[in-house]
């Protein structure tokens, strides 16, 4: 049956300065702390070479403290007293806990580094300036709480300010709950800075300084490192790799489609979530005589970190499997898939049309646009007889004559449409794969042709395509680790071990082919994960004794 094309347009090219669809930026308000932040330093500067042009603000910081000291009472002491606890050891050490322990239960591990870093660059700053300044405690005020060490700037309202936008940025959802989140911890900041004012234990100058470092610097952390775009805050069960289509994002999709594929976009939406772990697969509906769908793949800075550290941890737990290279940016990683897709379809093999690559925000997030299978459903969902086998063993023959291999068969990457066989999703392929990987791919797809049919079946059609030391090769070297985890599931909840009634079939056992590869490389990055993890370890129990 064939699927009309896509109504298309001349694409617009973006003019040089222009800024992308998504652009990457810390907003006006981070800048915003930042500028003043950095005010602050070339006035401590100044300061440095002229110290009597910091006269005015401690002839300043004392009226006020004079002032408030002027109005104390016994009761409003007491009061002053309770609202300054959020500043102290131990309800920051209590709130420490708290966020620690939800940001490992939902394993926001990004989020925890960026707090980790944020707190410490908050306290060394705060450490390194009070020691350069020496500002000594307000004179002639009595001190009612506790202090300790140089006054400016203000230790403790530096780190409950950051503490405070941590919370905001690693905790809250992005919308109107981190709206009213700013509100209550703007009140906060603001009451427990007024306690400290009352009580003398800072100055006003003292506070506005602790105050500005502890924000400017997690603010501007977790809109580089955690932007809300890419690494959304959400308490659903759900992927990471899935990204948000909707908002901004949604809009920079729809604008770089029609700028660069000049298609008109009518309707977005996510496709497919559950067998895909890599990226966000979405369906665009296109504008035209008839309306047209369109497959798209998103892919973002978290894809490709979330694959280098994938393949570290294969490395590290299994050694090298001769193929696990990580890609170092985004644009390499797009680029590569798109290249394997033309290149299977250029061996003959099934798989969807190629419309091209699209770029959203240079080197952090792009579109691979393919054919939408239209009315398409996976294997695992679908009718599987013998013409049905015969293609997917087809498809592997295939693969091995144009030198290609797969490394990812499983049901969702297996499509029947109108009686054929489709393969999606190239984004593990590989060129002049080892024997080992062209191997594993035709035991993957015995194993995924047995899911909906018998091993016997499956064994006695593959007999004619495969000689039987091939199949005995294909059993010895998919096991475990080879296997996709939607297999393994799939073959749990259908209570069958395929792979032990395959190898029952077989005229001899196979041996299973050694997988763990130790090697310098090995030991090196295995001695390398020990070490940076002891140091994280140490830097987390520094912060859990003294989180001031």
């Amino acid at each position: 049956m064939t699927r009309p094309a896509p109504t298309r347009k001349s694409p617009r090219r973006r003019p040089s300065g222009e800024a992308p669809p998504l652009p990457h930026q810390l907003n006006a308000s981070g800048w915003g702390w930042l500028l003043v932040a950095a005010a602050i330093i070339v006035y401590w500067l100044v300061v440095a070479v002229w110290p009597r042009a910091a006269l005015w603000l401690v002839v300043l910081d004392h009226r006020v403290l004079e002032w408030l000291s002027a109005v104390r009472t016994p009761w409003l002491t007491t009061a002053m007293k309770v609202a300054g606890q959020p500043a102290t050891s131990h309800v920051l050490l209590v709130t420490w806990w708290v966020a620690l322990v939800i940001l490992l239960v939902w394993r926001r591990w990004r989020h925890l580094f960026v707090w980790i870093g944020a707190v410490l660059a908050v306290t060394t700053v705060t450490e390194v300036a009070a020691g350069l300044i020496q500002r000594p405690r307000p004179v002639g005020v009595e001190i009612l709480g506790d202090w300790e060490g140089f006054a400016m700037p203000s230790r403790p309202m530096a780190v409950l300010a950051a503490v405070g936008v941590n919370v905001l940025y690693a905790l809250v959802p992005a919308g109107r709950a981190r709206e009213w989140g700013k509100l209550v911890v703007g009140a906060v900041v603001a009451v427990t800075a007024l306690s400290r004012l009352y009580l003398a234990q800072d100055a006003p100058t003292d506070v506005l300084n602790g105050v500005v470092f502890g924000v400017a610097i997690p603010l501007a952390a977790f809109r580089l490192f955690t932007p809300t775009s890419v690494y959304p805050v959400s308490y659903r069960r759900g992927r990471t790799a899935h990204l948000d289509l909707t908002g901004r994002r949604l809009q920079a999709i729809e604008r770089a489609l029609n700028d660069q594929l000049g298609v008109i976009p009518v309707e977005i939406k996510p496709v497919g979530l559950a067998g895909s772990g890599g990226s966000t697969p979405m369906r665009v509906t296109v504008k035209g005589e008839p309306e047209t769908y369109l497959f798209a793949k998103l892919y973002a800075v978290n894809h490709m970190r979330s694959d280098r550290w994938y393949k570290l941890g294969r490395t590290l737990m299994y050694g090298r499997l001769e193929d696990e290279k990580a890609f170092n940016t985004v644009r390499r990683l797009v680029q590569y898939e798109d290249y394997m897709l033309r290149v299977m379809r250029d061996g003959g093999l099934p798989v969807p049309h190629p419309y091209g690559i699209v770029e959203i925000t240079p080197e952090r997030e792009y579109l691979l646009v393919t054919e939408m299978l239209d009315g398409a459903t996976e294997i695992g969902e679908s009718d599987v007889d013998d013409a049905i086998i015969d293609q997917g063993l087809d498809i592997v023959r295939q693969l091995w004559e144009a030198g290609l291999a797969h490394r990812d068969i499983k049901p969702a990457n297996l499509m029947v449409r109108d009686g054929t066989l489709h393969v999606i999703d190239s984004a593990f392929g590989q060129v002049r794969p080892s024997p080992w990987r062209q191997a594993v791919d035709l035991g993957n797809m015995m194993l995924v042709l047995a899911l909906r049919t018998d091993a016997e079946r499956v064994y006695e059609r593959a007999t004619a395509k495969f000689t039987v030391d091939e199949i005995v090769e294909a059993f010895a070297a998919t096991r475990g680790l080879t296997m996709p985890s939607q297999l393994r599931a799939m073959m749990r909840a259908r209570h069958k071990d395929l792979h032990a009634e395959f190898c029952a079939l077989l005229p001899r056992q196979p041996q299973p082919i050694r997988i763990q590869r130790w090697s310098m490389q090995r030991i090196a990055l295995t001695v390398w994960a020990l070490f940076v993890g002891l140091i994280t370890a140490i830097v987390v129990i520094e912060l859990l004794d003294s989180p001031l």
